[in-house]
């Protein structure tokens, strides 16, 4: 146990050092929230993509490896391609806008584009992101709750708040470049722990196993590709692909490419993030697998042995293949995971709340100190909010899973801007009436598809299956889409056309 601590202690110092030189470099609003737009591709592209995986990549998607088998495959699948088309496709357009309106945050962004006269577009995208996030960052704490508990034998709540703390702690010293920076250092950790850990216990099989045949004995579906079969499979991997689409628009991802450097840094990221969550939910998916294989048996009831969900089952292969120092490496990592989304959302909320409201709608002239303390306080408050939702939920639902809570989070915040962004991004005729429409029909329908749908007699089952995203980010689409045809704005349309052009040039 006292390997453990050590290594925990190493860790959360090179945090708190990263945060205080990053701290020197805050002076002001933009600082805070944006890093001043100097990022590197290196700590773009691991802070993008430790921000999007969080702990639903080492205790949920791991854990879905465990309990469905080969088909949750398909979730690294769904990711390359929603990683792609948000750095290939979208990233260096929406880079070169958010410069031309020197825009610091999403909103920033979109009151921009469209041209919005009015607040109620602003107020939209702060409020409905804000509501995600706390989601979202709840779902993480309670996520580091049952990391400590598992790990190092904490009382879970005694966990959540201690992880709380130490996030909030850094997050609020040195703001978006600490986030950045102690991001590399995480996402760094993420996949060299991920990585090794598959590899390291393939190699431990004896002759005598065999690995296909074992899970085929267990549950014949571990092994197939199409889960379950029929309808139902088909639900269930269309659930589990589609999970990519949260990359292309989500504002604590594309915060990253307003604080990058230049376009030419993004052309070289592109291919860091693709390796990285290649690499990282490949080896999450195997970990699933082998720990199935290797702690399971026939007949056996695997929730039992690998916790609910299955989310028990990477600290269940780490105590098994490696000693108690190593151990102590990969509960950084499952942290690292969990602090490096927390830390993200909690800069992307401030920004919104302390640039989009407050200083944009009530025109507030702070100088550039005081807006920096603005955005700390805020940091604050929207911690202890989620804090207090996480604790809430960890009473109200105690058999919850750690997948479902944060794709809840993730999905709120996915059909909400990623629909919209995307449209704003390649559809020069969209506009603020379509995006507005597209924002509150994803939000609404994401608990619409998560607790309503499913409850319908014969097609309740699919919907589960399918889980919310697909189908709020299907209806946010044709809301958009509607909304802008019912009455069209040519002269927008044009001076967008303009921008584009001036922008290429």
């Amino acid at each position: 146990m006292v390997e453990k601590y050590l290594m925990l202690f190493l860790y959360l110092c090179i945090l708190i050092f990263l945060s205080y030189i990053a701290s020197k470099r805050v002076k002001n609003l933009k600082g805070y929230i944006t890093g001043n737009k100097t990022l590197g591709f290196w700590v773009a592209a691991f802070s993008a993509q430790a921000t999007g995986e969080s702990a639903w990549l080492l205790l949920g998607l791991t854990g879905a490896g465990a309990m469905a088998g080969v088909s949750a495959y398909w979730v690294v699948v769904g990711e390359m391609i929603g990683v792609y088309v948000c750095w290939f496709i979208m990233a260096e357009r929406f880079k070169k806008l958010t410069d031309h309106y020197d825009s610091l945050t999403m909103t920033d962004y979109l009151v921009s584009r469209f041209k919005a006269n009015g607040h109620l577009l602003r107020v939209v995208a702060s409020v409905s992101l804000a509501i995600f996030i706390l989601i979202y960052i709840a779902a993480q704490i309670d996520a580091t709750g049952s990391a400590f508990e598992r790990f190092l034998g904490w009382n879970y709540h005694t966990g959540a708040v201690v992880g709380f703390v130490v996030v909030v702690f850094y997050s609020v010293i040195g703001g978006f470049l600490a986030v950045a920076w102690t991001d590399m250092f995480q996402g760094a950790v993420m996949v060299i722990s991920l990585f090794a850990l598959p590899v390291i216990a393939f190699f431990m099989l004896s002759e005598s196993d065999h690995l296909y045949q074992g899970l085929s004995a267990i549950d014949p579906s571990l092994v197939s590709l199409s889960g379950t079969g029929g309808l139902m499979g088909i639900a269930t991997i269309l659930g589990m692909m589609l999970i990519g689409l949260g990359f292309m628009g989500s504002p604590q991802v594309f915060a990253r490419f307003i604080a990058i450097k230049s376009n030419d840094e993004i052309r070289r990221g592109r291919w860091v993030a693709l390796g990285f969550t290649f690499f990282v939910d490949a080896s999450a998916v195997s970990i699933g697998l082998l720990g199935r294989y290797l702690f399971t048996e026939v007949g056996g009831d695997a929730e039992a042995v690998l916790g609910n969900g299955g989310q028990n089952v990477l600290p269940t292969l780490v105590e098994y293949v490696f000693p108690a120092l190593i151990v102590g490496l990969y509960v950084a990592a499952v942290l690292s995971a969990i602090m490096s989304t927390v830390s993200s959302l909690l800069i992307v909320a401030a920004g919104s709340i302390t640039h989009d409201i407050y200083r944009k709608i009530y025109n507030a002239d702070l100088g550039g100190e005081a807006s920096a303390k603005l955005s700390r306080k805020c940091t604050i408050i929207f911690a202890v909010l989620a804090l207090a939702i996480a604790l809430t939920v960890s009473f109200v639902s105690p058999s919850r899973t750690i997948f479902w809570f944060v794709i809840f989070g993730w999905s709120g915040i996915a059909a909400t801007f990623c629909p919209m962004v995307i449209m704003s991004l390649f559809w020069r005729g969209f506009t603020a009436r379509g995006a507005i429409a597209a924002m509150i029909v994803g939000f609404l329908s994401i608990p619409l598809f998560r607790f309503v749908m499913p409850l319908l007699p014969n097609v309740g089952d699919y919907f589960v299956a399918l889980e919310a995203l697909p189908p709020a980010f299907l209806l946010s689409f044709v809301a958009g889409y509607i909304f802008t045809k019912l009455k069209p704005d040519t002269e927008l349309a044009h001076t967008y056309q303009q921008e584009l052009e001036a922008i290429e040039k």
